[in-house]
Order: C-alpha cells, then sequence, then structure tokens
C-alpha cells in the first residue's frame, strides 16, 4: 500500500498516469496502466477515415426538413466551441447551438459565451427554473455531494427538450469522458448513446428519483422528451482523435475564447471549465470523495498528450489538488440557502476517512503519490 501511514487500504495509481483505482468504473491492466492511458496509444491506430464515414453516415441519416442539421450543446469554452466551429466550416453544416446556463456562472463565462454569440452561431440560451434547479443541486450536494447534480442532468434533459421542438434529431456533445479520462468502455465502439446510458453513467442512476414538492410542470427540462423517439445523442470523439489543447487553440483564434488572468482553483490550467463557479466545488469534493482532483484530471491530459512527465505532474497534483474554493464560499452559502456550519457538515460528511484525516479544520490526505 502506498500511504504515509502504512495502512492496509488497497488504492493505487496508473502506472503512466496519475488516475487513481478509487475513480468509479475505472479498469487497469496487468502492467497498472489505467484504460484512458491505453485509449490514447489505440487512438493512433484507429482508422479515423472509416470513423468519419460514420459521421457523414449519421448526419445523412437525420438530415430532415429542420433548418438545422444538428445540435451542438456549448458553454463559451473551448470543447463545444471547437466542436460548432469543425462542423460549420470543415463540413459545411448549419449547427444550431445551445447553452443551458449553469446556476452561477463566472465572469470570464460570460464573456467567453457573448464571444462565442459574436463568432457567427446562432444560440438557443436555457434558463432553467431558479428555484427547482437550486433545489435539485442542493439535494446533489447533500445526498450525491455533487453540487451541479441539476444541472449535469439539464444539459442532457433540457438539450433534449429542444431538439425535439426543433425538429432535429441529432445531438453532438464534445468527448465521451469515460472513454477519453477512465471510466466505462461500454460506448467505446458505439457511434451514439441513449437517455439509458445517460442515466446510468453520467446521472449515476439519481435520474428517476422522487422529488417531493416539485410538480411535472417543475420538471419539465429534467425529463427526456417521449414524443420524438428518432433523437440519437452522440460524442465527437467517437470520430476524430480528441484533443483538448488543439480545442482550445482553435476556440481562441476563431470564437473568442479567453482564459482567466490566473489558474482555475485546484490546478494550474486556466482555460478549461472555468465557466461555472460552482465548478470548483464539484472538483474539491471529487478530491474528497476518491483522493483525485482538478489537477490530476489535468495533468492526466497532460501527460497523455506528451506534454508533461509523470514526476513533474506528481508535484503539481501535490500543491493545487487539494484547494478548497474558499473565494466563493460566501456565493456557496447564498446559492444553497446554508449556514456555514450547514456547508461544512456536508464537505464532512464526503470526505473519504480512508484517505483523509481532518487537521486544523482541513482535510489533509493520509496518502502520499508513488
Amino acid at each position: 500500500m502506498n500511504s504515509k501511514n502504512n495502512n492496509e487500504k488497497q488504492f493505487f495509481w496508473c502506472s503512466s498516469c496519475l488516475n487513481m483505482s478509487t475513480r468509479p468504473r475505472i479498469e487497469f491492466d496487468e502492467d497498472g496502466v489505467c484504460n484512458a492511458c491505453k485509449w490514447s496509444k489505440e487512438k493512433e491506430k484507429i482508422d479515423w477515415e472509416s470513423r468519419e464515414k460514420e459521421l457523414l453516415e449519421l448526419i445523412k441519416k437525420h438530415k430532415n426538413d429542420s433548418p438545422f442539421d444538428i445540435l451542438v450543446p456549448v458553454s463559451g469554452g473551448k470543447d463545444g466551441s471547437y466542436v460548432a466551429y469543425t462542423c460549420k466550416n470543415r463540413y459545411g453544416l448549419n449547427p444550431l447551438c445551445i447553452t443551458v446556463h449553469p446556476p452561477t456562472r463566472s465572469e470570464i463565462g460570460f464573456i467567453n459565451l457573448e464571444n462565442f454569440k459574436k463568432s457567427g452561431f446562432p444560440l438557443i440560451e436555457v434558463n432553467l427554473p431558479y428555484e427547482t434547479l437550486m433545489q435539485m443541486n442542493k439535494r446533489g450536494f447533500i445526498e450525491q455531494g455533487r453540487p451541479l447534480y441539476g444541472w449535469t442532468t439539464a444539459i442532457f434533459t433540457a438539450v433534449s427538450r429542444v431538439a425535439s421542438n426543433f425538429g432535429i434529431s441529432l445531438i453532438m456533445y464534445g468527448e465521451d469522458g469515460e472513454i477519453e479520462y477512465g471510466g466505462s468502455n461500454f460506448s467505446k465502439y458505439s457511434a451514439t448513446f441513449s437517455p439509458e446510458f445517460t442515466k446510468e453513467i453520467y446521472l449515476e442512476k439519481h435520474h428517476d428519483v422522487t422529488y417531493k414538492n416539485l410538480s411535472k410542470e417543475d420538471l419539465y427540462f429534467w425529463e427526456f422528451p417521449e414524443t420524438n423517439l428518432n433523437i440519437e445523442m452522440a460524442h465527437w470523439s467517437y470520430f476524430e482523435a480528441w484533443d483538448p489543447y488543439r480545442n482550445y487553440l482553435i476556440a481562441k483564434e476563431n470564437c473568442g475564447l479567453q482564459e482567466r488572468e490566473s489558474q482555475n482553483t485546484g490546478t494550474y490550467t486556466n482555460f478549461a471549465q472555468n465557466d461555472n463557479v460552482l465548478y470548483d466545488l464539484h472538483t474539491y469534493l471529487m478530491y474528497l470523495k476518491f483522493g483525485f482532483g482538478r489537477a490530476t484530471q489535468d495533468a492526466g491530459i497532460d501527460i497523455r498528450r506528451g506534454a508533461m512527465t509523470r514526476e513533474q505532474a506528481i508535484q503539481l497534483v501535490n500543491i493545487y489538488d487539494n484547494q478548497l474554493p474558499e473565494e466563493y464560499l460566501d456565493e456557496y452559502l447564498e446559492y444553497f440557502q446554508m449556514s456555514k456550519d450547514e456547508f461544512n457538515e456536508v464537505i464532512d460528511k464526503w470526505a473519504n476517512k480512508d484517505l483523509f484525516e481532518k487537521i486544523d479544520n482541513k482535510w489533509i490526505p493520509s496518502f502520499e503519490i508513488v
């Protein structure tokens, strides 16, 4: 066991990147290499021309009387912007873009979304019912340690509602995070994915729970439409080798993407997932639950693209992973309508006592990455 106090808990790290065995649904080979690293090598041998033909056939299949060829969810960030730009400029498609506003969009998030609109794309903006979204996020925070649960659900369900209402039957998301970053291999060779897969994997079987005091009308944007069963969802990463840094450069040059002046909380980067301040709390809780945080995820991407060594990554992870987003604490308390004590009780509830110990009111890792 690799830990400071030499305990017996069985967890370990990928021998290639820093993915941890505590990551949900992750798999390792006999050499201790995680499936994300194995996939990064496998991508070098994929017949991407054949995959592109699948893309063109999928687009042809979904061609109908709608003035739009495809629906692309965006936030103003690098990945959705790249997908929309590529659909329009490489394939000559007419994409309709959609953003589901998060409850706590950051200043840079507003700027980047405005810049994206100015770059020439039609954009539907969905503002979810505030109170319903807050209740669902608060329930996710308390019961799942997932403070963005309501919003995460809606980026699938509300987007599907809009697709149905506009007569668009193909929704194109960015990357399949399970395949790219470590998780279930179920969709590895599937061009599309279903609402059932979304509920099982991305929403972790929490979608169909009962919500007291919320009516059918309240929950409209959180249910998949039943009237248009021809809708298919796909990940762009199935059709082209996914490269987040390339996406960033393309979005910066063509869609007005801007970075934060300083790095994001919990990591050393400043250009990804910075549109929503609740995301900082999400990744901090991820760290407390599983032992890996935002810097670990970013470092894994950089290791797999050859921009960083594993040894360099360990140093960065040790510096940044355990950063509580204190600068947003008052905003969190106001949003969730909680006292500081109530908030801290939830944080303490989700800290994995096998991985952390509380010292001077701060959760400190009891393990050492090797």
